[in-house]
C-alpha cells in the first residue's frame, strides 16, 4: 500500500465515506452498524451474488448459533441480513475484487477493483472471510476441458443434474451430503450415484456415513474405495473415468456428471500486497475497534486475528459493531458520536424508517 500517492480526480471514481470488501454475514452486518451511525457504504464482492461462505458452502444447511434464530439456513441468514439492511442503501458491486489499495495525501484510500472500478473512500471495512476461495481440482491431466461442462467442483442449481448418472468424489460432509441428496426421491433425483474415495474412511457426519452404507446394501447407490486416475471420451463427451482401487486395479466407471468436492482453498488474494500486518495469512486487529495495522483500514470476521479470537458468525456481528464506531471519527471528525438503542431511539427509528413507540 502506497502511503503518499497523488490524489485520484478521474471522473468515474466513487467517493464514499465506506467500502466494505466482502458481502458475506458479517460484511451485510457491517452495513447495518455503519447505517445507525448515518454511514452509507459500498459493498464489493468477488462473488456474483452475497453471502459469502453461507451460499458457497453450505447454503441450504442448518445453522443454530445465531442468538434468538433457533435454527436457519445460511440462504435464510443471508435473505434476512438484506432485508434488515434495506433502510440503508448500500450499494453492491459483485463479481470482482479489489486489486489496488493506495493511502492517498488527503487521508483517504483509492480503491481499485478487477474490473476497473474506482472509489475514494474514507474508512475500508475487510471483510472477505478467509479470503476468495478456489476449489481444490482433480488432478487428471486433460480432465479440465470438461470444466464446468461435465466436471464441477460447486453445485450450483441441483435440478441441472436431475436424471443424470453421477460419480461424485469426496470423503467429507460436502461429498456426502450431495450423494445423499441426490439418490433420495425429489425433483432432482439422479439416475445413478457413485461415489469415489480413496479410502474406507470419512471426514464427514457419522450418520451421513452410515445412511450411505445403508442405500449401498440397499443397492440404491454404490461406493467404491479408489482414485480417478484417468478418463475416456467418445466426440468430445466425458464417457469414464478411470478408478484404481488400493489393489493396484483400475476399473472404468461410467457418468453423466463428474462432481468432485476436495473441498475449498481459501486464498487472501491481493490483501496480502497491501501493506497490512499479517499473521498465518489473517489480518492482526486491536480489539478495541478491529482496526488493523493501517488506521481508517477495519477487519472484521474470519479474515483478522488477535488472542482469543473465535471463528464464529456471532463474533463477527460483535466486531462489526465495534469496527463501526471505531471508523467514525474519520468520517466525522467533528461530531461526537453517542451510543444510541433502536429500542428508545426516535433518531434511530428515522434512520429505521420506523415508527416510534410509544411508552406509558
Amino acid at each position: 500500500m502506497e502511503i503518499e500517492s497523488p490524489v485520484h480526480t478521474l471522473h468515474d471514481t466513487i467517493e464514499t465515506d465506506a467500502v466494505i470488501i466482502g458481502a458475506g454475514p458479517v460484511g451485510l452486518f457491517q452495513v447495518f452498524e455503519l447505517g445507525l451511525l448515518e454511514i452509507k457504504a459500498h459493498v464489493i464482492d468477488s462473488l456474483a451474488y452475497p453471502g459469502g461462505q453461507c451460499i458457497e458452502l453450505y447454503p441450504d444447511k442448518p445453522i443454530y448459533d445465531i442468538p434468538a434464530v433457533p435454527v436457519c439456513t445460511g440462504k435464510e441468514l443471508t435473505d434476512n441480513l438484506l432485508k434488515q439492511i434495506e433502510p440503508f442503501g448500500a450499494t453492491f458491486h459483485y463479481g470482482q475484487e479489489v486489486t489496488v489499495v493506495e493511502k492517498q495525501s488527503d487521508g483517504r484510500f483509492f480503491v481499485r477493483t478487477s474490473k476497473h472500478q474506482r472509489f475514494l473512500t474514507k474508512t475500508i471495512f475487510i471483510a472477505a472471510g478467509v479470503g476468495a476461495f478456489q476449489p481444490r481440482t482433480l488432478k487428471v491431466e486433460g480432465l479440465e476441458a470438461f470444466d464446468d461442462a461435465q466436471l464441477f467442483y460447486r453445485v450450483r442449481n441441483p435440478a441441472d443434474f436431475a436424471g443424470k448418472n453421477l460419480v461424485i468424489v469426496g470423503g467429507g460432509d460436502s461429498a456426502l451430503d450431495w450423494a445423499l441428496d441426490f439418490v433420495k426421491d425429489g425433483a432432482h433425483k439422479a439416475e445413478s450415484v457413485i461415489l469415489i474415495h480413496r479410502r474406507d474412511g470419512f471426514k464427514a457426519a457419522p450418520s451421513n456415513v452410515a445412511k450411505m452404507r445403508e442405500l449401498c446394501d440397499a443397492m440404491e447407490m454404490q461406493f467404491i474405495v479408489g482414485q480417478v486416475t484417468g478418463f475416456e471420451e467418445k466426440e468430445g463427451l466425458l464417457t469414464n473415468v478411470k478408478v484404481t482401487g488400493a489393489d493396484g486395479v483400475t476399473r472404468l466407471v461410467p457418468l453423466d456428471v463428474l462432481l468432485v468436492f476436495f473441498g475449498l482453498s481459501p486464498k487472501l488474494g491481493p490483501i496480502a500486497e497491501w501493506g497490512l500486518d499479517i499473521e498465518r495469512k489473517q489480518l492482526k486487529v486491536d480489539t478495541e475497534k478491529f482496526s488493523t495495522s493501517e488506521p481508517g483500514i477495519f477487519a472484521v470476521g474470519d479474515i483478522n486475528t488477535y488472542p482469543g479470537k473465535k471463528k464464529l458468525i456471532l463474533s463477527g456481528f460483535h466486531e462489526c459493531a465495534l469496527a463501526a464506531f471505531g471508523a467514525a471519527p474519520f468520517i466525522f471528525p467533528d461530531k461526537k458520536i453517542h451510543l444510541q438503542y433502536t429500542t428508545t431511539s426516535p433518531k434511530l427509528h428515522k434512520v429505521l424508517g420506523v415508527e416510534s413507540p410509544t411508552f406509558d
